[in-house]
């Protein structure tokens, strides 16, 4: 299933795509995607649901994000080997962690903001899990079990505030807006191999990132069962995990994004996103 939430800010229902391509409301099965609407219960129960039987939704409806009331969205960092040879840094011998605040989550297509005080504002397509079931010290093997399905996410950082501010990325990573996830979550079934999947980032209509999650240092499933490590993943948690080269910080000279630049994005199975930026 491709499931989503559309509509305004702060009102969106919940849908589902159908083969066709059709926007479809689900509001009569489920009240909204929280973390609990994707268990495996409660997927299953809107797995068996006819898409020809839900009333279609017509015209262009804004996505959200799709998944609402999360606890944590985590990231991992420099997870493709050649974006860190091009950002300067070291192969990590284990996962990086660091957190985005739960206020950065925005839809696929919401406006993204350039912050005050911003000199070097960043793009990064990355491929994200949300979680279905709790999972705590979980082994790699069991990882993807806990996993209710996949979704695009682009990392938006400032990378004065990341690197040059002091303390932690986390304040290069959490400006409202910083989150953009989506259109859809894609369940595992319509994904055959997430280690497998194509990607790619344009600016201004220009390629910056080509890239595939075949050649992440840590796969999906060891970044999941390696975070479980040290908190505990409720449903609906979001993880990123790390991009492709191809970001402005690498460029040469590095190349930073500006009011009125357009962002495109997508991955393969999961869709696409589109982000203008604008003054904060």
């Amino acid at each position: 299933m491709k499931l989503v939430r559309y509509g305004e800010k702060g009102a969106e229902k919940p849908g589902l795509i159908d083969k066709s391509g059709q926007l479809r409301d689900l509001s009569a099965h489920v009240k909204d995607f929280t973390g609990e609407a994707y268990s495996p219960d409660s997927l299953k129960k809107l797995a068996a649901i006819d898409p020809a039987s839900l009333p279609a939704v017509s015209g262009k409806p804004r996505f959200g994000a799709p998944v609402t009331g999360i606890s944590k969205f985590v990231a991992i960092g420099l997870n493709y080997s050649d974006h860190a040879k091009e950002t300067g840094a070291a192969i990590p011998t284990e996962p990086i962690i660091f957190m985005k605040a739960n206020t950065s989550l925005s839809g696929p297509n919401d406006k993204v903001e350039k912050p005050r005080g911003s000199t070097k504002l960043d793009w990064e397509v990355e491929i994200a899990a949300i979680i279905g079931t709790q999972a705590k010290y979980i082994s790699e093997a069991d990882a993807l079990n806990h996993v209710a399905g996949y979704c695009v996410c682009n990392d938006v950082s400032e990378r004065n505030f990341q690197t040059e501010r002091l303390g932690q990325w986390t304040k290069g990573k959490s400006h409202d807006t910083f989150g953009p996830v989506g259109p859809w979550l894609a369940t595992k079934d319509e994904i055959k191999d997430v280690q497998n999947l194509s990607m790619w980032l344009d600016v201004n209509g220009q390629r910056r990132q080509t890239g595939s999650t075949k050649t992440m240092i840590f796969s999906m499933a060891k970044c999941i069962s390696y975070v479980s490590l040290f908190m505990t993943l409720l449903p609906g948690d979001i993880i990123t995990t790390g991009t492709p080269p191809g970001v402005g910080l690498g460029m040469k000279p590095p190349t930073f994004l500006n009011v009125g630049d357009v962002i495109t994005l997508g991955i393969e199975g999961l869709g696409e996103q589109r982000q203008e930026i604008i003054a904060a």
